[in-house]
C-alpha cells in the first residue's frame, strides 16, 4: 500500500497537478486526493500547497520527495534482481503486436530467434494499437510492437526500431508496373482500394497525403476492405491500386505478381515502435529481444529473407479485432 501512495505522491509532485496525475496513473481524482490526504495524515504534516493553478511542494514535501525517489529506486532495483533470479525458470517473453507487424514482421523475427534462444517461449497477442498500449500499461504484456501514430502513453516508453515505407502497389500487368516510382498527382485518376475508415494504416496514409498537398477526398475509392491481405488479393485481380506497407508486399513483388512504386514527390515512412512500461524492470531475455530489434543490419537481413525454423514456438497466440 505504501508503495502505491509513494507513486501517487511522486506523480503529483512531478506534474504539479492532481488532474494530470490521475490521468497518467489511470486513477480517479478523488482517489488521488484521498491517498495524498492519508499520506499527510500518517506523517502529520502537509506536503502540498494547494491553489487554483495546481499544487506545489511545501518544505516538508521537498524533503519527503527526495526520500520517496530513493525508496522507489530501491524497490525497482529489488524487483529487477528478483526477476533476474526467477527468469531462468520463466523463460518467456510476452509480446503484443499490431496486425502488420504481427503478420509480416514477427514471423521472420521469431523464426530467427528460436534458434538463438532455444529455452525461451514467445507468447504473442495481436491487436490494435490501443489494446496493445493498454496491455503494456496493465502489465499483461511486457513488450508492445506497433506501427503508425504513437499512443499518448501514460508512463509508456516509445522507442522506434524500424522505418516502414508506404508504397503505391499495382498489379504486374498495370501500365505503371514498368516504373519504379510515381507522382502523387497521378493517383486520383486510378481506382483506389484502401483500408476501412478508422484503421491506423488509412489514417497514416491520409495524413501523409495531406502533408504532401493531396486531398484524400480526391481519390477514386472503389473499395474499402478490412485487412491488408484482402487488399492485396483485390489489387492482384486488377480491381484497383493501393498504398500499403512495403513489408506486406515483399513476397508478391519478388514473385512478380505485384509491383511496388515509391512515391516520387516525397517518400512516405512511418515508424515501427517498441512500447515498454517506464516503471517496470525487464528480464535478460526481454532485454536481449529489445537489443536485437535495434540491430539494424541484422534486422534488415532477416526481413529480406524467409527464415524457417523447426520447432519454433508460438504459445497462446491471441488475435483480437484490429484496425491496423
Amino acid at each position: 500500500m505504501f508503495e502505491q501512495q509513494f507513486i501517487v505522491f511522486k506523480e503529483v509532485a512531478d506534474t504539479k497537478n492532481i488532474t494530470l496525475a490521475a490521468k497518467r496513473l489511470h486513477m480517479s481524482q478523488p482517489s488521488i486526493s484521498l491517498q495524498i490526504q492519508n499520506l499527510e495524515g500518517q506523517y502529520n504534516t502537509r506536503f502540498f500547497n494547494r491553489t487554483n493553478k495546481g499544487v506545489s511542494l511545501t518544505k516538508a514535501g521537498e524533503v519527503f520527495y527526495s526520500h520517496v525517489c530513493e525508496i522507489l529506486d530501491i524497490l525497482d532495483k529489488a524487483q529487477h534482481q528478483v526477476s533476474e533470479l526467477d527468469e531462468e525458470r520463466r523463460g518467456e517473453i510476452h509480446l503484443g503486436a499490431t496486425l502488420t507487424i504481427g503478420e509480416y514482421v514477427l514471423p521472420n523475427l521469431l523464426a530467427y530467434l528460436s534458434s538463438k534462444l532455444p529455452d525461451v517461449d514467445f507468447k504473442v497477442k495481436i491487436a490494435n494499437t490501443e489494446v496493445i498500449d493498454q496491455d503494456v500499461i496493465e502489465g499483461k504484456i511486457h513488450i508492445g510492437l506497433i506501427e503508425g501514430p504513437e499512443p499518448k502513453g501514460r508512463g509508456v516508453i516509445v522507442d522506434k526500431f524500424w522505418e516502414d515505407e508506404l508504397v503505391v502497389v499495382v498489379p504486374h500487368f498495370h501500365p505503371w508496373a514498368e516504373y519504379d516510382s510515381i507522382q502523387l498527382s497521378e493517383l486520383p485518376y486510378e481506382r483506389f482500394v484502401t483500408r476501412e475508415v478508422g484503421s491506423g494504416t488509412r489514417k497514416t496514409m491520409e495524413m501523409a497525403l495531406v502533408e504532401r498537398g493531396l486531398d484524400p477526398a480526391k481519390l477514386n475509392i472503389a473499395m474499402e476492405l478490412g485487412s491488408t491481405q484482402a487488399i492485396k488479393q483485390v489489387v492482384c485481380a486488377g480491381l484497383g491500386i493501393t498504398i500499403i506497407s512495403a513489408l506486406t508486399v515483399r513476397k508478391e513483388c519478388a514473385q512478380g505478381i505485384l509491383k511496388a512504386l515509391r512515391i516520387q514527390d516525397d517518400p512516405v515512412y512511418r515508424p515501427l515502435n517498441i512500447l515498454t512500461l517506464a516503471k517496470s524492470s525487464q528480464t535478460k531475455y526481454e532485454r536481449t529481444f529489445i537489443n536485437f530489434l535495434h540491430n539494424q543490419k541484422l534486422l534488415t537481413e532477416i526481413l529480406t529473407q524467409n527464415y524457417c525454423a523447426e520447432g519454433m514456438r508460438y504459445i497462446d497466440v491471441a488475435r483480437t479485432a484490429c484496425d491496423k
